[in-house]
């Protein structure tokens, strides 16, 4: 087709803005899919992004319009995630777009990661088309959101639609505007070809198969390709679009998006962000913004049953081949045998990986409290990055600890004002600015410890603001800070895995905190079992668990004391030996017990 027809474009929005139901009007009102098959969230194919309601992968589809001016366009729509944890794949899939239709919930306004998206599509130099959505609410204000569009970024509010992705009224208009706000691409079909892997998943019969947007050039199903940033050539499987299921093509030109069936075994050869040339001929120069995902928080996955330890693995490589963020690395464990030491881009990422090899896979995991990766400036002048409490060197090696902290921006009705400064204050927060947005909404930008954001920030955020704060975040510097290793020990010894990098300020309440904890949820034994928090050789707080008492007399009434004596003595040796050999099991709520140290009881 044309270019002068082609239109790309992708949405984005805050979580439940209703940006994967607008894209289903989209796909109905341009007969892209039929009646029968539609149903709702077409794009979110994941079972758990259909329940939770969430898109967690990227994707795309093209859509034939006949505008109303009579000719027919191409539209290719790329659906974004909505979470900050995946910021990485909707700047990859801003960058393959020439425009953006901003959707803003008309009960919420402007909330964080609306306005993060925002911002990205503005650096990207993009077209915007504002949209407020859910209009058939109640609740909805669209007017007042449409001027809050406006403070915002000078779009006039006589120019934001108002639609109901639900009902599809409106939407019509939103194509419209599409044609004739977003511009056409602006590739050299003539010029050496590159194009941008936006996204990529795995198929067990044609490989990796990477999703591209072609910005120069001429992709053809006979050419041998090169991956610009691996240097991997390849002879493509099969080349095509999505309509919105994949459907071969013989190619895919300048300004097209489509999908590329590379035949690799694995994403880590294809990655998002990278540039696909011809092997021969091909551009000398990749697109820029090429970045490796990098991972931000660190936890340990363990197999509840031993015998899991090998289906652990193969659910992680294969979690992998669809997830090239994800990594990971054997561990041992003293307290939990064999595992895996796994990164992820935040907590959100987390809980989705987790939920899919227990769901996908069968699996029955213990995971370790959440890290985050420190820099350790050893006493030599050498600089060791580490991801576990584990791998912390001896105190007399260590100059300095580094740890990670955060840009956030929260947005929140201003009655909450004073919670969240607590709440932030709480956690080492740092106040860097408030501004109004209008008489009632308020944006808090501070700086934050990493470690102080993952465990339950987000949860204690939204219960002291009743749910309405947002918050979005981005990596500010890695600082030094007085940092100690908290070290748990069970009847003595070192439990690894409860083992924990804390502020050396909060070490002595969290420590007492944790002994408490873990005492009540360490089942008795025959003997007592002492519980202790250490920092270094220094026990800081330490806790008994009472032994369970056997009655050892109750067989032996009247006659000699001496009788009594021996039978104690001998009670008393047997609790001595038991105690030496004896092995206390650490239950699995032990190690959740870490993520709920910030909770007030």
């Amino acid at each position: 087709m044309d270019q002068s027809h082609i239109r790309n474009f992708c949405i984005i929005a805050h979580i439940d803005h209703g940006k994967s139901t607008l894209a289903d009007r989209m796909l109905q009102l341009t007969g892209t899919i039929s009646e029968r098959d539609m149903q709702a969230q077409v794009l979110d194919d994941m079972e758990l992004e259909r329940e939770r309601g969430v898109t967690i992968k990227a994707s795309a589809v093209r859509m034939q319009y006949t505008a109303a001016d009579g000719e027919t366009y191409e539209m290719n729509l790329i659906d974004t995630p909505g979470h900050v944890d995946f910021a990485y794949e909707v700047s990859r899939a801003l960058q393959a777009c020439e425009g953006a239709v901003l959707v803003v919930d008309a009960t919420q306004g402007i909330e964080a990661q609306t306005l993060a998206n925002l911002y990205m599509a503005l650096e990207h130099d993009l077209e915007l088309v504002a949209v407020v959505n859910k209009i058939d609410l109640p609740a909805a204000q669209p007017d007042e959101v449409a001027q809050e569009i406006e403070d915002l970024i000078g779009l006039d509010a006589a120019d934001v639609l108002q639609v109901s992705a639900k009902t599809g009224e409106n939407v019509p208009q939103v194509l419209e505007a599409i044609v004739r706000r977003i511009p056409p691409p602006k590739g050299d079909r003539a010029a050496p070809t590159r194009a941008l892997i936006f996204d990529s998943h795995y198929d067990s019969y044609k490989g990796v198969i990477a999703y591209v947007r072609v910005f120069d050039g001429v992709i053809r199903r006979t050419d041998t390709l090169r991956m610009m940033s691996t240097d991997t050539e390849l002879e493509p499987v099969e080349i095509g679009i999505f309509n919105p299921h994949m459907q071969p093509t013989d190619s895919l030109s300048a300004g097209e998006v489509g999908y590329i069936a590379t035949g690799l075994k694995t994403v880590r050869e294809c990655r998002v962000g990278d540039t696909v040339t011809l092997a021969e001929g091909g551009a000398p120069e990749p697109l820029p913004g090429y970045k490796q995902a990098k991972p931000m928080v660190f936890a340990g996955f363990y197999p509840a049953d031993n015998d899991d330890y090998d289906a652990l693995r193969d659910a992680l490589e294969k979690l992998q081949l669809n997830d090239a963020s994800l990594v990971f690395e054997p561990e041992t464990s003293q307290a939990l045998n064999f595992g895996f030491r796994v990164g992820f881009l935040g907590l959100f990422h987390m809980e989705i990986i987790q939920e899919r090899l227990e769901r996908e896979y069968g699996l029955d995991l213990v995971a370790t409290s959440p890290s985050v990766e420190y820099q350790v400036v050893l006493r030599n002048g050498d600089v060791i990055v580490i991801t576990s409490p584990a791998d912390l060197p001896d105190e007399s090696e260590i100059a300095e600890i580094r740890e990670p902290w955060m840009f956030i921006e929260i947005f929140s009705p201003e009655e909450y004002i004073g919670a969240i400064m607590e709440l932030v204050t709480g956690r080492r927060g740092e106040y860097v600015s408030m501004e109004y947005l209008d008489a009632k909404r308020v944006l808090l930008k501070y700086r934050i410890p990493l470690a102080e954001l993952i465990v339950d920030f987000y949860d204690r955020l939204k219960s002291v603001t009743r749910g309405y704060a947002s918050l979005d975040y981005h990596f500010d510097s890695y600082r030094p800070e007085r940092l100690v290793k908290l070290d748990v020990l069970v009847n003595k010894q070192p439990v690894d895995a409860l083992a924990m990098i804390v502020h050396e300020d909060e070490a002595y309440r969290k420590g007492q905190k944790l002994v408490s904890r873990l005492k009540r949820l360490i089942p008795r034994q025959l003997f007592e079992v002492p519980i202790q928090a250490a920092v270094g050789k220094r026990v800081i707080s330490r806790a008994n668990v009472k032994a369970l008492r056997k009655d050892v007399l109750a067989k032996c009434y009247g006659g000699d004391v001496t009788r009594k004596k021996k039978l104690l003595e001998k009670q008393k040796k047997g609790k001595k030996r038991l105690k030496m050999i004896g092995n206390v099991e650490v239950p699995q709520e032990a190690f959740m017990a870490v993520l709920r140290l910030n909770d007030d009881d």
